[in-house]
């Protein structure tokens, strides 16, 4: 597999360390807010590369920590009078519940900030003894930049240029601006632990370095996280972690991008802050994450309405198409020659170019295209005469069925039920649109009972007051079925 690689700026083959082991931690969230679709959109990328190395046949740790106690958590609990800690609870227990809906599978570790003083307390007395860290009069602890030498190699920043932009602020005890904090001394009225320099608590960036070694070993296979992470927060992990241990941190660091909304950078100040729970009000989880894959995770990503319902209307196709193969395969009588070399050749090429997709430094945008090959060619099938009822049809069927199981199941989208997901999206679109689906049903009874009488003025009557409530009805051998116009 191809992987881009953050610190080298180029793809490379990407092999574990370890046997066939592959072991990865990437950055989880700061529980203090419901999580938006910036998280949303990590999530899916580092869940599809976990399913897609699994695919692969490697055996995956995979870690994903939450920071429990932070400046915001403490900050937004004093806002609501709530304590910090069961604020930082509170929105874990959020964040679960937004990931189980979006089909993000649970990381094999899920280590806690709170739980891993001791590990931290650790790393910070050997960065002291070598010289990279450094205790105040008041109990802060900096990690001391200029000592160690790699410092910046991640995001290619130049240290000089920083240096000369930084400053220290008022009652900061650093001996250089760029040093950042591994341990905070207490203040009033926050969470703290004791330590050999006071109480206090630590600083953002010391959890992971202790958190991934412990859980993991280094150096890691993979470390990930989100574009923005890069700097500080990975810049910093490397920092503390190697000049501690001597290890490299990580051999592969990869970050997803940025995502836009409607077209401009998401922020509260602009407006434009979308929750993962608001934009899930609106559309099927799947259909969102459906959207964050159409891109390849290293592009940024817009966010607009007209977007996810290309999504949606997208998703509607590949459902469609598998329902109707569920149908023919289970309805046909099926005779004549199996499947045509022509075929089963086109076949196998759309089964071997996924897979190059995916392991092209995960391009799913690419897989996604190979996916409506499959779909299409089970449409040609479909309207074929000459072939649609024969033993090669139903190999073809058979075999792209299989194929969307073992995509879908990577991708974590289109392995629902056809008939419950496009249930589910009709009426999900109705409520958009201001559809009464109570309504639109109470109709439908009257005509079925129309049409039993043989009353078909009075049905054609019922399905134009349907239209114009904004639902279409078709008449199948299993009975009415409506949707959204």
């Amino acid at each position: 597999m191809q992987l881009y690689n953050t610190m080298t700026r180029r793809k490379e083959e990407f092999t574990p360390l370890r046997d066939n082991h592959v072991r990865m931690y990437a950055c989880g969230i700061t529980a203090y807010d419901y999580c938006h679709i910036g998280h949303a959109r990590s999530a899916v990328v580092f869940d599809v590369l976990v399913r897609t190395l699994r695919h692969m046949g490697y055996t995956v740790t995979f870690a994903r920590n939450f920071t429990d106690i932070d400046d915001k958590i403490i900050v937004r609990a004093n806002e609501n009078g709530e304590d910090p800690m069961a604020l930082a609870e509170r929105f874990i227990q959020a964040f679960y519940e937004d990931m189980d809906r979006l089909g993000i599978l649970r990381a094999d570790v899920e280590p806690r900030c709170t739980t891993h003083i001791p590990e931290m307390l650790v790393l910070t007395e050997e960065l002291i003894a070598k010289g990279h860290a450094y205790a105040t009069p008041s109990g802060d602890v900096y990690f001391r930049v200029r000592s160690f030498a790699g410092y910046a190699k991640l995001s290619g920043r130049d240290i000089d240029e920083m240096r000369a932009g930084a400053r220290v602020a008022p009652g900061e005890e650093k001996e250089d601006p760029l040093d950042f904090a591994l341990w905070k001394a207490a203040k009033p009225g926050e969470p703290t632990w004791d330590s050999p320099w006071g109480p206090g608590r630590p600083g953002w960036h010391l959890e992971c370095s202790a958190m991934s070694d412990k859980h993991l070993g280094l150096p890691l296979d993979i470390h990930g996280g989100g574009q923005d992470l890069i700097f500080p927060h990975h810049e910093n992990e490397i920092a503390q972690t190697e000049a501690a241990t001597g290890t490299e941190m990580a051999r592969f660091w990869v970050h997803n991008g940025f995502v836009q909304v409607d077209s401009e950078k998401m922020s509260k100040s602009l407006g434009n802050f979308k929750t993962i729970r608001e934009i899930m009000d609106a559309y099927l989880p799947e259909t969102l994450r459906y959207f964050l894959l159409t891109k390849h995770y290293r592009s940024p990503i817009d966010f607009t309405l007209d977007n996810m319902d290309e999504a949606e209307k997208n998703l509607r196709r590949i459902y469609t198409a598998r329902q109707e193969m569920a149908a023919a395969l289970a309805g046909t009588k099926w005779a004549g020659a199996d499947l045509p070399a022509e075929l089963a050749t086109e076949l196998a090429e759309q089964e071997a170019a996924w897979e190059a997709a995916m392991a092209d430094d995960m391009n799913t945008a690419q897989a996604l295209g190979h996916v409506f090959n499959l779909v299409r060619l089970a449409g040609r099938i479909a309207e074929d005469k000459a072939l649609r009822k024969t033993q090669g049809a139903k190999t073809a069927w058979e075999r792209i069925q299989a194929d969307l199981d073992t995509w879908g199941a990577v991708l974590g989208v289109f392995t629902q039920d056809p008939a419950q997901f496009l249930a589910a999206l009709r009426d999900t679109q109705a409520r958009r649109k201001g559809i009464d689906a109570a309504q639109v049903q109470a109709l439908l009874d009257q005509r079925a009972a129309a049409r039993a009488a043989k009353d078909f003025a009075a049905s054609d009557a019922l399905r134009d007051q349907l239209a114009a409530l904004g639902a279409t009805v078709k008449d199948t051998p299993a009975g009415q079925v409506w949707d959204v116009a």
